[in-house]
């Protein structure tokens, strides 16, 4: 195999809700911090659980939709890629940070926990947005304005 590959899947949950900026150039941003727990026994058959937290980075589109709908505590898958970036801190000191870029996310559990609508989830080329009545809209793959003869397969 020629290549490599930088692929993350991730199921947790939010530990803050995202928060959405814009990029100088009016591109939209949302970042929230995303807990996975693993839970074992031990050799004494005591349960044992360990949390790592993860720093979830989200654009475009899908940054309004992520911060218009999830909610810290609320569990979610996210699949995207390990990406690191570097900064200066305050005192000069030159840190790196691990980032999960997300390409795509899916919003698990009850509406009322703040999952999809009903039989709705995320999925494709970023988030399903759901409109107020609950429909998804055409751009999202809710349906489409495209005649047969024009689809390319």
């Amino acid at each position: 195999m020629s290549g490599s590959l930088n692929k993350v899947l991730l199921i947790g949950n939010l530990g803050r809700d995202p928060e959405l900026k814009s990029t100088p150039s009016g591109q939209s941003v949302a970042r929230f911090s995303m807990a996975t727990t693993e839970t074992w026994k031990n050799q004494a058959g005591e349960k044992q659980s360990k949390t790592e937290w993860h720093n979830v980075v989200v654009w475009g589109k899908q940054a309004e939709i992520a911060e218009k709908y999830l909610r810290k505590g609320k569990q979610i898958m996210v699949e995207g890629r390990i990406q690191y970036r570097e900064y200066t801190d305050q005192a000069g000191v030159k840190k790196t940070v691990c980032d999960i870029r997300c390409d795509n996310f899916v919003m698990l559990g009850r509406m009322e926990e703040g999952g999809a609508r009903e039989g709705g989830f995320s999925r494709g080329g970023g988030t399903q947005e759901f409109e107020e009545h609950g429909a998804p809209s055409p751009a999202a793959g809710g349906g489409g304005s495209f005649p047969d003869d024009d689809i390319p397969f």
